[in-house]
């Protein structure tokens, strides 16, 4: 089968390898459809640390094998898996910090979601990691289903209200999901970047008012009657974007850093600033079963159609023209499959 790995930091090849084969409480599934995120991107550059450099993270499928012991998945079943899983029953657990489970950021398919087949091992298959798709969702939008959990959480912890006004910074495809998702909770959404194909494409997907990222600050307080957005998310991860975050909230307000910042990524700010205005900042990383399940639920029954994000599809072979149409700007969200 043909999967794509890192073998060195700056390089990611498609190489040929054996089919997985499922142990006991183990399924291997043959992938549909798998996103490609900007951490599949650090990861390839060698400037993501947060977890194993394992690329493919996104993926939908259908089971091919199943291995002893296995309940209530069968071959043929359509599915889409979650890389990582909590425990459950650890400290941070217990408090509402799943994702710092030291067994969440273990856990993992093998040998990655660009695979035309991988292994989900049994702690996934248990505990919640491998969900059944409904015929109202299709392969290609259960490929979403990772992101806009990771999307939901964040605005979770963000505790966004109706009524609130919310920037958004980056219309990249995690930019358009936030905005939709705080869009249907009754949120104002203000969206910033550089690029005016993306702003209008998040006008499309709920966006109130976008606006060059320049320019995010000013207009956050015209839509708040001068007081500033009451949150803001940052849906990239460069410093700049993290200051223009920070320089758009009211006084007391929340500021969630989502998009990842590239290791040894520094901010120049004076936080004697964030502490005379009160501003709640915090980062937020990954989801838990609970927001892939609302997030398929919202898919199932039509609340939450996304679909249209989707600009490219490349097969496996051509993964390298996908990263260059992601990076470039070109493409909106891309997603890879096996050749056909």
């Amino acid at each position: 089968m043909k999967s794509v790995v890192i073998r060195r930091p700056g390089e990611a090849s498609v190489e040929e390898m054996p089919v997985p084969r499922p142990g006991d409480g183990e399924i291997v599934v043959a992938m549909k459809y798998c996103g490609l995120c900007g951490t599949d991107m650090e990861k390839i550059r060698g400037e993501y640390t947060a977890a194993m450099p394992v690329l493919g993270h996104e993926p939908s499928g259908v089971v091919s094998e199943v291995g002893k012991g296995v309940k209530g998945l069968d071959e043929g079943d359509r599915v889409f898996v979650h890389h990582h899983v909590p425990c459950g029953e650890c400290h941070h657990c217990r408090n509402g910090s799943e994702t710092m489970c030291d067994r969440y950021r273990t856990s993992n398919i093998d040998p990655g979601g660009f695979s035309e087949y991988f292994r989900v091992p049994g702690w996934n298959v248990n505990r919640g990691g491998v969900l059944k798709l409904p015929d109202s969702v299709g392969d290609e939008e259960a490929s979403l289903i990772e992101p806009v959990a990771c999307c939901m959480r964040a605005i979770g912890r963000c505790g966004a209200r109706e009524g609130d006004v919310a920037l958004v910074v980056g219309a990249g495809p995690l930019g358009l999901m936030h905005a939709k998702l705080l869009s249907l909770g009754g949120v104002r959404v203000l969206v910033s970047d550089i690029n005016d194909r993306r702003l209008g494409a998040a006008r499309s997907f709920g966006a109130e008012e976008t606006v060059d990222a320049a320019a995010a600050p000013g207009a956050a307080r015209r839509m708040s009657e001068g007081r500033g957005a009451d949150i803001a998310i940052t849906a990239s991860g460069s410093p700049a974007a993290i200051l223009q975050a920070i320089r758009s909230v009211r006084k007391g307000g929340r500021v969630c850093l989502f998009g990842v910042p590239v290791k040894g990524s520094r901010l120049d700010y004076d936080m004697s600033d964030a502490f005379s205005s009160e501003l709640s900042i915090f980062t937020n990383y990954g989801a838990t079963e609970r927001e892939t399940v609302r997030a398929l639920s919202m898919m199932a029954d039509g609340r939450l159609r996304l679909g249209p994000m989707i600009s490219h599809r490349f097969p496996l072979t051509e993964f390298g023209r996908a990263v260059e149409a992601s990076a470039s700007g070109e493409a909106m969200k891309v997603l890879l499959h096996p050749d056909r």
